[in-house]
């Protein structure tokens, strides 16, 4: 296999899983962009206006506070009156912001439909507009509506351009995930198998480590173990056999000696009594029954 193959082909089993996870990704995106519903966004803008010349920023800091009125149930139920919408269903298609700067504030509405969202967008503002007027003469601003809200073009969402961008995105997160994911499993590098496939870059192995002579000074002489072992029962044998000898005061080759003399003892202890049962023990012995046998041989030769 050449060089530019095997190349090709390790990044094609490394990156596979980004490979295929980004056009998937992408796919998925605009298919969502197709099978969600168009939603349009339409924006209202009310002016602070101060009462006094000069107090800028005092209609600054009222323009924050009646930012955060514009989604507030007071000025919303007014509105949905206007538009035919409940309450809740405005406090989630409009919203308002406000600039740290300027003493404006920017009113959005949505709907499916883009008169929709204007209509709404604007029902609000007036709402926002009679209910801080109310109070004017305690705050010293009044409010205006600077621009109503105009029918947008084209739908804010759902955008193919965005969608399909944020689908690759989240395909190049997943499939980066997986390939980690398999190289911490011990899935092996693919180079790493091409390596060791190759005849032309054999796999080495451990090396080997050489054991070192063991010195003669440590090596025991041959039979020099079993005639230790035999030295040393020898020794025991005759160990033992001194100890017997102690005991009984005569050696192990003399035992007729000793029988004669625990006989003697004996037949001094038992006295005259004693001596014609012994003889008469003594006449049926072994010697007796020889002399008559040859007694009996010699006459039947006569």
């Amino acid at each position: 296999m050449t060089t530019p193959r095997r190349s090709a082909r390790r990044l094609v089993r490394r990156w596979w899983p980004v490979a295929l996870a980004v056009p998937l990704g992408a796919a998925a995106g605009a298919g969502y962009a197709v099978v969600s519903p168009p939603s349009y966004a339409a924006n209202a803008y009310v002016l602070v206006v101060p009462q006094n010349p000069g107090e800028a920023a005092t209609a600054t800091n009222f323009a924050q506070a009646y930012g955060r009125l514009a989604g507030q149930p007071q000025v919303l139920a007014v509105a949905a009156a206007e538009t035919g919408h409940t309450r809740a269903e405005l406090e989630s298609l409009v919203h308002g912001t406000t600039s740290p700067d300027a003493p404006m504030i920017e009113i959005t509405g949505t709907g499916a439909h883009a008169q929709e969202a204007a209509q709404t967008a604007d029902a609000v503002a007036r709402s926002l507009v009679a209910f801080a007027n109310t109070s004017s003469k305690d705050t010293d601003v009044r409010l205006v509506t600077l621009a109503p809200a105009a029918a947008p073009d084209k739908p804010t969402t759902p955008s193919g351009k965005l969608d399909v961008a944020v689908g690759g995105a989240a395909g190049l997160l997943l499939g980066a995930l997986v390939m980690m994911t398999r190289r911490r499993g011990g899935a092996g590098e693919p180079g790493a198998v091409e390596t060791a496939g190759t005849p032309d870059t054999p796999a080495a192995g451990p090396a080997e480590v050489p054991t070192p002579p063991r010195p003669r000074a440590e090596e025991p002489p041959v039979g020099a173990e079993p005639k230790a072992a035999a030295a040393k029962n020898a020794a025991a044998k005759a160990a033992a056999a001194k100890a017997g000898a102690a005991k009984t005061g005569t050696t192990d080759a003399d035992p007729a000696s000793a029988d004669t003399a625990d006989t003697g003892a004996a037949a001094e202890k038992a006295g005259p009594k004693a001596a014609p049962k012994a003889g008469a023990k003594t006449g049926t012995g072994p010697a007796d029954r020889s002399s008559a046998k040859e007694k009996a041989a010699s006459g039947n030769a006569r």
